[in-house]
């Protein structure tokens, strides 16, 4: 919901020019748990996808 509203302002203010060092700063404060916790929920779902498999195969 608010990532799609975020990436078409971003993407607004590129186009017109205004997208500043600020918006950068706060682009990137955004992004940075995202690429933190990433390799986390992607290990949680393999898991939570190899038992679940394992448990239907039975």
């Amino acid at each position: 919901m608010f990532v799609g509203k975020r990436a078409e302002k971003r993407k607004k203010k590129k186009q017109e020019g205004t997208y500043g060092f600020w918006d950068f700063i706060g682009d990137l404060f955004m992004w940075v748990p995202e690429l933190l916790f990433l390799p986390f929920r992607l290990a949680f779902l393999l898991v939570r996808f190899l038992i679940r498999a394992i448990f239907d195969a039975f």
